[in-house]
């Protein structure tokens, strides 16, 4: 609908049910692309692809690759990828869009028909799908049958409760299993990657019980000794400054061992690395500004850098990398600067819509060594390993057309742009075959 047709609603149920209708489109839009990732798979099944002999244990070819669960057809590896390249979606989410659908049409079509009928909505059914994928086949046909009437009205602990019962009846080995390795689902995360432009981060975890009681009396007994210490900030602030320090005393008590002879004696400081790219004017001048943090893809201010690196810190500046230099080399091996060049001019995979960091891929040909490919800054880009099989074993292809920039073409004539994080659509439809 256009948009003049909203600026016709001039009364409050005209708008209400305006924003039903595009409601109600936006859930059938959502089925078809579960139907459209059917067809899509069905096109890509294990038939088409290729033997690939494996060599020293490694995988150089095209796999057929399970998406949902038992019983559900084989796809074709890097089929996901093109389909998520059309969809504005990383390879990852399209498996498991691709997945989601497998699953709800194999192994819960009562279920699917609800959905297909725009009865239950697409995310609901594809959330019970992605609970559904590990139990066995009797399993998923009894919770297929037992939510299939009910699936829109139950709410999301009752349907958990109902896979934790088909999971325990079905599969006793399985859930004996799983309550074994409950204790792996416990973590702690410390979200640096989503720093703040002050220097701040999220901290959050799930821990055994006993251990999280024991760390939250170190860090109420640390925030009690600040304010004795006399420091006026607030408890939630000296809480968080405690566990900064409960840590640091950690790092304290890994500088010291025992020698050969019974005495104490000094190692290095263990050590964190951060890569803080700054500004000459930053460095040289004593200027206020932002510095980009490598690790974490965020910036921070030139004084959150200062304050880091006092103290103790260890402070290492490396020579500066021109980023829009050309370096070449007659060898196929590339030489760590080119490395660190390609890693510094595209931080993350240059694969569209990737965003697996630079230093975790391999770095590329963009033109084959073999096919007199130069080992050069214009012919390198970072591709994580999937993406880099994926180019060497399909017809997936692309240029590098500046520093940063790079033109993909998918098999089926799709055309993106990825230029350094971020991935366009040149062609919003493939050409006609």
């Amino acid at each position: 609908m256009a948009d003049h047709e909203l600026l016709d609603c001039d009364t409050p149920a005209a708008v209400l049910a305006f924003a039903q209708e595009q409601r109600a489109a936006v859930q059938r839009g959502e089925v078809l692309i579960l139907e459209a990732a059917l067809v899509w798979a069905a096109m890509h099944p294990e038939e088409t692809v290729t033997d690939a002999e494996p060599a020293a244990g490694l995988v150089f070819g095209e796999l057929a690759v399970p998406l949902a669960g038992e019983g559900t057809p084989l796809v074709a590896e890097f089929a996901p990828m093109e389909l998520g390249a059309a969809l504005g979606m990383s390879t990852d989410a399209a498996r498991g869009l691709v997945g989601d659908a497998l699953e709800l049409a194999h192994r819960l079509p009562r279920i699917f028909k609800r959905v297909r009928a725009g009865e239950v909505p697409a995310w609901k059914g594809r959330r019970i799908a992605q609970l559904t994928t590990t139990l066995p086949l009797a399993g998923v046909e009894f919770v297929d049958r037992q939510l299939a009437a009910s699936v829109d009205k139950i709410g999301w602990a009752a349907i958990g409760r109902l896979v934790d019962r088909a999971r325990v009846t079905f599969d006793p080995e399985g859930a004996e299993k799983q309550r074994r390795e409950a204790a792996d689902g416990r973590r702690f995360d410390v979200h640096t990657r989503e720093a703040a432009h002050e220097g701040i981060v999220h901290v959050e975890g799930v821990l055994d019980l006993a251990d999280a009681m024991d760390l939250d009396t170190a860090i109420r007994q640390g925030a009690e000794e600040l304010a004795v210490l006399g420091s006026t900030e607030s408890l939630d602030v000296r809480r968080s400054m405690a566990a900064g320090e409960l840590a640091r005393r950690q790092l304290a008590f890994d500088l010291r061992a025992e020698a050969g002879d019974g005495t104490a004696s000094v190692l290095k400081p263990r050590q964190v690395v951060i890569h803080v790219h700054l500004s000459d004017a930053a460095i040289s001048r004593n200027e206020a500004g932002i510095a980009h943090v490598e690790e974490t893809r965020s910036i921070v201010s030139t004084d959150q850098v200062r304050d880091w690196c006092s103290s103790d810190a260890q402070v290492v500046i490396k020579p500066v990398i021109d980023l829009e230099g050309h370096h070449h080399t007659d060898a196929y091996a590339i030489p760590d600067k080119l490395t660190e060049q390609t890693r510094l001019t595209q931080p993350v995979c240059a694969f569209p819509w990737c965003e697996r960091p630079a230093r975790r891929c391999d770095t590329d040909h963009i033109t084959a060594h073999g096919a007199d490919g130069p080992t050069c800054s214009c012919n390198l880009a970072p591709l994580c390993r999937r993406h880099h099989r994926a180019k060497t074993h399909t017809a997936w292809t692309y240029d590098k057309t500046d520093a940063a920039t790079y033109l993909w073409r998918s098999p089926h004539g799709l055309h993106l742009v990825k230029d350094r994080a971020t991935t366009r659509l040149v062609t919003a439809h493939p050409p006609d075959e």
